[in-house]
């Protein structure tokens, strides 16, 4: 075999190399993006249900008015960062949307009459459904987080990471809970 064939070969198998890797990670990056648009999809379903049940609940209390108002408000302010590309900003508003829907139940507590209206129950279920939904898209957002930062760090990946960097190389932020957050449910007691 000539020497020319045999770097005609190194050639290719090293160009393949590139083409094969670029193609894995380009398919990470919109995994990545899939999975964030499967958040989008369960956060707006959760506005929709919160908007039915503060509805529904209108005829029994006036919590529903400010509640509405904070949790439109905080909507409008997790849009305004999506569209402005301030992810931190959006995750730290659909969190306190989060914890808007984790208070209901104590709401709910104290009217008996609306804790026993079929419509509300069925509402409280569906957030109670789309939470747990969100919940599994922003683990599986965050997975692919993990596995594409995984891959461009590895050895030979980095280097074509290097090469090709305003199309490869992403930092996404991760679904978390806040510091503040953490050291809350850290702290919290049962309190019977």
């Amino acid at each position: 075999m000539s020497t020319t064939a045999i770097i005609l070969i190194v050639v290719l198998v090293l160009g393949g190399f590139i083409v094969l890797t670029y193609n894995r990670l380009i398919a990470l990056i919109e995994a990545i993006r899939n999975n964030q648009k499967q958040i989008d999809i369960q956060l707006d379903r959760r506005f929709k249900v919160f908007e039915s049940l503060i509805n529904v609940v209108k005829k029994y209390m006036d919590y529903e008015q400010t509640t509405l108002k904070d949790v439109v408000a905080l909507r409008n302010q997790a849009q305004t960062a999506k569209a402005n590309g301030d992810e931190a900003t959006r995750i730290a508003a659909e969190n306190k949307i989060s914890q808007i829907a984790s208070n209901l139940n104590l709401v709910f507590e104290q009217y008996p009459q609306l804790k026993a209206n079929e419509n509300c129950l069925q509402l409280q279920e569906e957030i109670v459904n789309t939470e747990n939904k969100l919940a599994y898209a922003k683990q599986s957002y965050n997975d692919s987080i993990e596995t594409y930062n995984a891959n461009k760090k590895s050895f030979f990946t980095s280097m074509i990471v290097g090469m090709f960097r305003s199309k490869l190389d992403f930092d996404f932020p991760y679904w978390q809970l806040t510091d503040t957050q953490v050291a809350e449910h850290e702290s919290y007691t049962v309190k019977l």
